[in-house]
């Protein structure tokens, strides 16, 4: 995590850890957050608001079928940061937009090994969020340094990044590094 952690600026490490005992969850955020802190980002968990709450995390993922947004904002508080998925569709980031959402994600753009996309996005979408609203905008899925450039010239404001940094054949910290150096060329900082 400290060699990720020290390639670039990185606003934000989302804790995923599907099908594992919430004891193992908290053990992990735990030993995370001061990594996260002590570099400047935030530490998100994936799906529960209330692992999330337990953890001292700064905010929640939420999937389509997890906790519905209101839920997991009475639960966190108004300083949370919460993100909703919103897959390829316009009118459910209008909604996670309107219930007040401090992002949407978008995706998958590219094929992954992470998980099994229900939809595939395209930059037009990307684009289409950055021209109208100013809530902010991940770009999710089978992202990497080498096809990213078409995501952040759309727009998106963030990119959520797995393989595309813990599999890099020269290491987490080139990895975001390169990521870094992407925005930069379009006049953008970096920021996972």
């Amino acid at each position: 995590m400290e060699e990720a952690l020290s390639g670039g600026d990185v606003a934000a490490v989302q804790l995923r850890l599907k099908d594992t005992p919430d004891a193992e969850i908290l053990i992990a955020a735990a030993r995370l957050k001061p990594l996260i802190e002590a570099a400047g980002a935030i530490l998100i968990l994936n799906d529960r608001p209330d692992l999330a709450k337990a953890a001292g995390a700064d905010g929640v993922h939420l999937g389509q079928e997890d906790a519905p947004y209101a839920a997991a904002r009475r639960l966190l508080g108004p300083q949370a940061v919460i993100g909703v998925t919103c897959h390829d569709s316009r009118h459910l980031a209008m909604q996670a937009a309107e219930a007040g959402a401090d992002y949407v994600a978008f995706g998958a753009f590219f094929p992954t090994a992470t998980k099994s996309p229900k939809s595939t996005a395209t930059p037009e979408l990307l684009l289409w969020w950055a021209e109208i609203f100013e809530v902010p905008c991940v770009a999710i899925g089978g992202i990497n340094p080498d096809n990213a450039a078409p995501l952040v010239q759309a727009g998106a404001d963030f990119l959520a990044v797995s393989a595309g940094v813990w599999a890099h054949p020269n290491g987490a910290r080139a990895a975001v590094a390169a990521f870094s150096a992407l925005f930069a060329q379009y006049g953008r900082a970096f920021t996972p």
